[in-house]
């Protein structure tokens, strides 16, 4: 796996890592327990709660990897640790007002569609409720007063892939934009097309309802013939897309960004050639354990620069020993 990260990144999150087993409130060490029989280090701190609001779709296995991760570190943080979804970027926005008026102590939230959520983070914010960001939108982390962001950067995602294909011999490319609006997607796009030597077309898709994205990707390779690759933008949409390419009976190589389960037995079968690893479980994990450490111990990650959690590139030789953890949910 080749992993693109800045030595700053790489230094924040092992530092976010480190400091979370030991940290301090008012002064005085927190105090620290293990778990009967489960062996996980539980913080004797005061229960704090703390809300996650993301973009998600219905059925977009990421975003369980995500909260799997934030789980975990709510547990070990004595966390209560409550999520809510909506694509919708207004939707999304009333809902972090909602966790706003409950005056919950941290909220992690997505940027996917900055212009519908900033003002009601930037309340968030003035009211006195740390915020973490995560996964998109990270360029405009700082200006809605996020402690810090979470994730891969996109552009810079996208640009490993165009070099990807280019190692690859590809010619031709199709990005598979699976919502409309979203700027994560667009910018990995558009990294994709800044490095990628042959022609990049993007082609959107309905992402809610996979036999329409199935069939309009479908459409697209048997009216464009010389398409000699694909990269879809969600581990989901791989599937959809290795479906379409047999039905249309081309055959360009499927890429796609994100891993699942069955991502991991599509690159071990030769199905889809490699994957961008942003590792979601991390995501999750670093926003909860970092507001629990910035309300203990007033610690702030990154030092105003973002965490990067990604990309890794994985291929086919990379998969056996990534199967069990996708298996389970953290990978």
């Amino acid at each position: 796996m080749r992993t693109h990260r800045t030595a700053t990144a790489l230094l924040a999150a092992g530092a976010l890592v480190l400091v979370a087993g030991c940290s301090s409130s008012g002064g005085k060490e927190a105090r620290e327990s293990k778990e009967q029989g489960g062996g996980v280090v539980a913080a004797d701190t005061p229960r704090m709660k703390v809300a996650m609001v993301t973009h998600s779709g219905e059925g977009d296995t990421f975003w369980d990897i995500v909260q799997k991760g934030a789980k975990a570190a709510a547990k070990k943080d004595n966390v209560e640790f409550l999520y809510a979804a909506n694509k919708e970027g207004k939707e999304q926005a009333q809902l972090v007002q909602s966790y706003i008026d409950q005056k919950v102590d941290g909220i992690v939230v997505t940027l996917a569609k900055p212009e519908a959520v900033r003002d009601v983070v930037k309340k968030a914010v003035a009211a006195g409720i740390p915020v973490v960001t995560i996964n998109s939108g990270g360029e405009f982390s700082q200006a809605v007063g996020a402690l810090t962001h979470i994730g891969q950067d996109e552009s810079v995602a996208g640009e490993a892939v165009g070099e990807e294909l280019n190692a690859r011999g590809k010619k031709k490319a199709v990005c598979v934009i699976h919502e409309q609006g979203n700027v994560s997607l667009e910018a990995r796009c558009a990294g994709v097309r800044k490095t990628f030597k042959g022609t990049v077309e993007n082609l959107n898709v309905e992402g809610t309802n996979m036999p329409a994205s199935t069939s309009t990707i479908q459409a697209k390779l048997q009216a464009t013939g010389d398409v000699d690759a694909v990269v879809t933008l969600g581990a989901p949409f791989a599937a959809a897309s290795v479906q379409a390419k047999k039905g249309a009976k081309v055959s360009a190589e499927i890429n796609t960004f994100d891993l699942n389960a069955d991502v991991v037995k599509q690159l071990k079968a030769g199905e889809v050639g490699f994957a961008v690893d942003q590792q979601p479980y991390l995501q999750g994990y670093l926003a909860v354990d970092g507001l629990w450490l910035n309300k203990v111990n007033r610690n702030v990650v990154g030092g105003g620069k973002p965490v990067l959690t990604g990309p890794a590139l994985i291929r086919q030789q990379d998969a056996d020993a990534l199967a069990e953890l996708t298996a389970d949910g953290t990978r």
